[in-house]
């Protein structure tokens, strides 16, 4: 049997694929769904979030964007969901094989990502990032700042030029994650909603999970479990995110997030956009009911989850910058999530240095655009790729 501590996308992900393949497996994890996934905007756009550093990084990102559309309609099929009535919203053009049942179940959308410049100096960076692009092969079109407002009448007027990203996608990882479950559900995996304290080991091998104690506010233990329970495994798989490095010798750290959701009876936009204000990085992404989330600071402040002023005004003035409108919008929700950051950027998945250890950790800011190729590298698929993540490029993880 496996074990998978963590129940955020990337492990709820792992586990249903590996329930799907007939594999016994146990989640364990305090509260599903409710850290990074739960604050993260969704964007599956590994060519407009490209950087001339991390090449690697978007040859796992394409890859596992390449996965989503059949992870979707899997998922879609597995958790019972029911299409809503009429078309999708939005253009019908998506990723090859997306339907519109799939599109509504998980508000999967592949209108593209607008990345727009304001000052000449941010357009001619843009210009050069175009052309790194296209060197790359990748798929993106130069735009005026008349095409951007052409796109996206909401854009401020003074959106100078811009580069679209016509591949890109985005999805609501609420909804995904609530699939998941339903989807493991129906297949009885077992859920044990506890924390880990710790890994047991025999001789050196990882045997197992030995569950912590509730929190003194907890009313009782979780159901079917005592302080100091253990679970016993073949395999102990970690994708426990920001929180990994507590149970295993792994190079993450938490990187802050604060982010906000705003809401209005239409959507505001009809694809992701993004920009540089200020030298922040800033990006809002709509969802087909109303919603638009804007996000999100980089904070290396450790564990630190509070929401805070300064962080959300900062938010709200740079997203200002881009689509004046979004002043006039109710705020729906606030939140903060820890990314879980490598040194390198790039995911930690495979083989721990530990016998009967996977790890499955340090997706920083790609964890729901790399759900599908995490699961399937554990399941010994994309083996060229696989190289690029591999723990065994830091020495002693244990």
């Amino acid at each position: 049997m496996d074990v998978v501590v963590g129940g955020g996308v990337v492990g709820l992900s792992i586990a249903w694929r590996l329930a799907r393949a007939g594999r016994p497996v146990t989640v364990v994890d305090p509260a599903p769904a409710s850290g990074a996934s739960h604050a993260a905007a969704g964007m599956l756009a590994p060519v407009s979030e490209v950087t001339y550093t991390e090449e690697p990084l978007l040859r796992l990102g394409v890859a596992s964007l390449r996965r989503w559309p059949a992870f979707a309609a899997d998922l879609t099929a597995d958790a019972g969901l029911t299409p809503a009535a009429g078309p999708a919203a939005g253009p019908a053009a998506g990723p090859a094989g997306v339907s519109a049942a799939v599109r509504d179940g998980l508000d999967l959308r592949a209108q593209g990502t607008l990345d727009v410049a304001f000052g000449a100096d941010d357009l001619a960076a843009l210009g050069e990032l175009a052309a790194f692009m296209e060197k790359l092969g990748l798929p993106v079109e130069r735009l005026t700042g008349r095409e951007c407002r052409r796109l996206e009448p909401m854009l401020a007027p003074s959106v100078r030029g811009g580069l679209l990203a016509p591949g890109d996608a985005w999805v609501d990882p609420r909804r995904v994650t609530a699939a998941l479950l339903a989807a493991l559900e129906r297949r009885a995996v077992p859920l044990v909603r506890a924390g880990v304290s710790e890994l047991l080991r025999d001789g050196g091998r990882v045997t197992g999970v030995r569950l912590a104690p509730p929190p003194e506010d907890h009313p009782a233990a979780p159901e079917g479990s005592e302080q100091g329970d253990e679970i016993r495994a073949e395999r102990v798989i970690l994708a426990a995110g920001a929180w990994s490095a507590g149970l295993a010798d792994v190079p993450v750290r938490p990187v802050k997030g604060q982010i906000m959701r705003l809401r209005s009876p239409v959507p505001l936009l009809s694809r992701c956009v993004r920009g540089m204000v200020h030298g922040a990085p800033v990006y809002l992404v709509p969802r087909g009911d109303g919603e638009l989330v804007v996000g999100a600071t980089q904070e290396e402040l450790g564990f630190d989850t509070r929401v805070t002023a300064g962080g959300l005004y900062e938010l709200l003035r740079d997203a200002r910058e881009l689509v004046p409108g979004v002043t006039e919008l109710e705020v729906a929700e606030v939140v903060a999530g820890l990314r879980p950051g490598t040194p390198d950027n790039l995911p930690i998945i495979g083989p721990g240095a530990a016998p009967g250890l996977v790890l499955a950790t340090g997706h920083y800011r790609g964890g729901v655009l790399m759900a599908p190729l995490t699961a399937a590298i554990l399941q010994g698929e994309e083996g060229d790729l696989a190289s690029l993540c591999s723990p065994a490029r830091f020495r002693d993880i244990s």
